[in-house]
């Protein structure tokens, strides 16, 4: 009886074991099968991100397929061009940081509009021993005084008064000069760079400009400009 007893034990046993790793290996495949239907959505939402050429979304996507749901079929299917499209999308991203620097405005007047693009130096300058203070960059279109380009100080002042040069590198490249002034007003802290369509089209054309210009503490301060994110549609007529 007692033999009996303990192998009767002992099926019961495992046969608990057999149902228990039945159930085990059930849920693995289901926890499976659901990852890898997760990773097919996820997989479409990048697909529909790359054709809509939304390549900061598409990076995005792609990042969370490929880092949470390595293995999956859909993982490797988007793996081999996932580079290029986060190339795309880190750039994308940059565009809109930079296009973020500018700062436009349209103003009525008389005669017409007063539109203007304006952008912060990249750092702060001391240009007379008071502390690092914001440099602009401003390219005004006035119905009246019609089209000028010129720097702004908050303190300080330019030693330009009856003109002087600038020196004007684009994308770290060698300096050129451009003729400037300094008007001899009161108004605002100012200096015109007279070849505004120039200075304007070498702006349009890099994605870094710096600008060397003399002050009145003595020598130079430079000022360099992120201007790679300007959209010439807010100055119509420029180009």
């Amino acid at each position: 009886m007692k033999h009996l007893l303990w192998l009767a034990l002992c099926a019961f046993s495992l046969s608990a074991c057999t149902d228990r790793e039945a159930q085990r290996q059930a849920q693995l495949a289901a926890s499976a099968q659901a990852k890898e239907q997760a990773a097919t959505d996820l997989g479409k939402q990048y697909d529909a991100a790359v054709n809509a050429q939304n390549w900061d979304m598409a990076r995005a996507h792609g990042a969370a397929l490929l880092e949470g749901y390595a293995g999956t079929a859909a993982a490797a299917r988007i793996e081999p061009g996932y580079a290029g499209i986060k190339a795309k999308g880190e750039a994308a991203r940059e565009l809109r940081r930079m296009q973020a620097l500018w700062q436009y405005s349209q103003v009525p007047e008389k005669g017409g509009m007063q539109r203007s693009a304006m952008i912060e130096a990249r750092q702060r300058v001391d240009v007379d021993g008071s502390g690092a203070k914001p440099v602009s960059l401003v390219f005004r279109d006035h119905p009246k005084w019609k089209r000028h380009s010129y720097l702004v100080l908050q303190a300080g002042d330019f030693d330009c008064y009856g003109g002087c040069k600038v020196q004007v590198a684009v994308d770290g490249g060698k300096p050129r000069p451009m003729a400037a002034h300094r008007p001899d007003t009161d108004e605002a802290i100012a200096m015109f760079i007279d070849d505004d369509k120039a200075l304007w089209k070498r702006v349009r054309q890099a994605r870094t400009i710096s600008i060397a210009f003399p002050v009145k503490a003595g020598g130079r301060r430079t000022a360099e400009f992120e201007v790679g994110g300007l959209d010439p549609k807010y100055l119509p007529g420029w180009h």
